[in-house]
């Protein structure tokens, strides 16, 4: 999408597009697309007049050339194709900033270029359980509700355990496995375990990794104990008894 120019905008929704919808089109309506970045669950599209803000939520898809269905809540029309914003739950967030707003900075660091020596200084801050913490994007940016499941048993930390509390050795395996399970659910696509499919339309494969996460009453892979399924900070989280500890 670099070098495209938008031709046409066209959003719909109150909740994913708030303020004003006709300025929002005409802002995005002529602009350039300089360059796509990310960080963490949020996408960036720098335009030579301002930004555009993607955040996909929990439903959120970015379909490029797709047809049309009554979810699309934005449509941008480039000189090179179509990109289409489409939301089921309408959690997500598309919107045009003439200027970047200083809540866009508030986020964590991403969790793919955080060093372990940071990452450790700041579980040293916080006491509450890790898992809810691994989701509060303040912390660490990127980190959802599967991949902190994965990463937990892959680590062998319970979901329940003090975030102050773990040796450097035990933060520095997390640390690891975090990137490692990051990174190799990107290869694959990403986790298709409900409605989530790729910019083509393909359903992601990551799923068929799963260790944890929508496992609960299967046998462990690695002990054979059942997986269980608890919540932990108001999020469905799903560990091994028996290989996970606090």
């Amino acid at each position: 999408m670099t070098g495209a120019r938008i031709r046409h905008a066209e959003v719909s929704s109150q909740r994913v597009t708030r303020g004003d919808h006709a300025e929002t089109a005409r802002g995005l309506t002529g602009a350039i697309i300089q360059g796509v970045r990310r960080r963490g669950k949020q996408i960036f599209f720098d335009l030579d007049s301002g930004l555009l803000f993607v955040h996909l939520g929990m439903t959120g898809k970015l379909l490029w050339n797709a047809e049309r269905s009554k979810y699309a809540r934005a449509i941008l029309t480039l000189d090179r194709g179509v990109l289409l914003y489409d939301d089921v739950r309408q959690f997500g967030r598309f919107e045009y900033f003439a200027e970047a707003p200083s809540f866009l900075g508030r986020t964590g660091p991403d969790a793919l270029t955080l060093s372990f020596d940071d990452f450790f200084a700041r579980l040293q801050r916080h006491t509450g359980h890790i898992k809810p913490l691994l989701l509060n994007q303040a912390f660490i940016s990127g980190v959802g509700n599967i991949y902190a499941d994965e990463s937990l048993f892959s680590a062998g930390i319970h979901p329940r355990a003090k975030a102050n509390r773990l040796s450097r050795k035990r933060a520095e395996e997390l640390h690891r496995t975090i990137v490692e399970i990051l990174r190799l659910a990107i290869d694959h696509r990403g986790s298709s375990v409900s409605d989530y499919v790729d910019s083509s339309g393909e359903r992601g494969g990551f799923q068929d990794l799963h260790c944890v996460y929508g496992r609960a009453g299967e046998p462990c892979l690695r002990c054979g104990t059942a997986i269980k399924r608890i919540v932990v900070g108001q999020r469905g989280t799903h560990y091994c008894p028996r290989c996970q500890r606090a």
